[in-house]
């Protein structure tokens, strides 16, 4: 079986693979300050819940956005999976040619997620993948399978808390869809501001992108916790994919495995 670790600057996502079959996926909260015990105890315990032995786990996978904890999370892995873990970054083969300034800036979940949309949707056609993340995340994916931009704007949840942290008088509210645009009370305002108003914010950029690349047949697939509330409430987003990083994780293990076969 193969984990997959997805850190973010929000949560840390993980996956067991067996083959292309998901086993069992967990997600954490992200501190910087833990130690590797603290998160070997807590992925000790997921695996125990799930009844996955851990000498099941025969390779560990790992993305990164925080990189002061890929030293932790690496003695995690091998303290308490016994595995070195495969670290997205150079040497590391992922198929994806990146069209940009300077390759070094991009962010490893945006080369993930971009290998995910391909394999996913495949070439022929540009590809738009979004990830509901701390931040926004448009990776615009040419007809080649080539990386030729981002789009960055502020993540949902983002968004809220700086609003609620602003605000003397705004409570912290649950993210859902209101029952109507127009809000009646202070809870359903705030949900309709943020509900509505992103999902304007996403269908226009994809309409400026498909604008730019004179591809309205552009596909456009959506991951992210939070994805799949805006998802139901835009126009342009053609499929919503939860797993779509993790199984990024995986498609790249695998490629770089097969190339140690050789």
């Amino acid at each position: 079986m193969i984990f997959c670790i997805d850190i973010g600057n929000s949560n840390i996502k993980y996956a067991i693979f067996d083959g292309s079959e998901v086993k069992a996926t967990f997600r954490v909260t992200s501190k910087r300050d833990a130690t590797s015990d603290e998160y070997g105890v807590i992925v000790r315990d997921l695996l125990r819940e799930a009844g996955i032995p851990k000498k099941s786990i025969k390779g560990v996978i790992m993305s990164s956005v925080i990189p002061s904890l890929n030293y932790t999370m690496e003695h995690m892995c091998r303290d308490y999976l016994g595995v070195e873990p495969l670290i997205i970054g150079p040497g590391v083969k992922t198929g994806l040619n990146i069209k940009a300034d300077n390759p070094k800036e991009v962010g490893s979940d945006i080369i993930v997620d971009s290998v995910s949309a391909i394999k996913k949707l495949g070439k022929g056609t540009p590809i738009i993948a979004i990830d509901f993340g701390t931040a926004t995340t448009f990776d615009v994916i040419s007809e080649r399978g080539e990386l030729i931009g981002v789009v960055i704007s502020p993540g949902i949840k983002s968004a809220l808390d700086s609003l609620t942290n602003s605000t003397a008088n705004l409570p912290r509210i649950e993210l859902e869809k209101p029952k109507s645009v127009i809000g009646k009370n202070t809870v359903s305002c705030m949900q309709s501001g943020i509900i509505f108003g992103f999902s304007g914010l996403v269908d226009n950029i994809i309409a400026k992108i498909k604008e730019e690349l004179k591809r309205p047949d552009t596909k456009v697939i959506a991951t992210g916790g939070l994805g799949k509330i805006i998802f139901k409430e835009t126009q342009n987003i053609d499929f919503y994919d939860p797993l779509l990083t993790l199984n990024g994780l995986r498609y790249i293990y695998e490629m770089n495995s097969a190339r140690e076969d050789k």
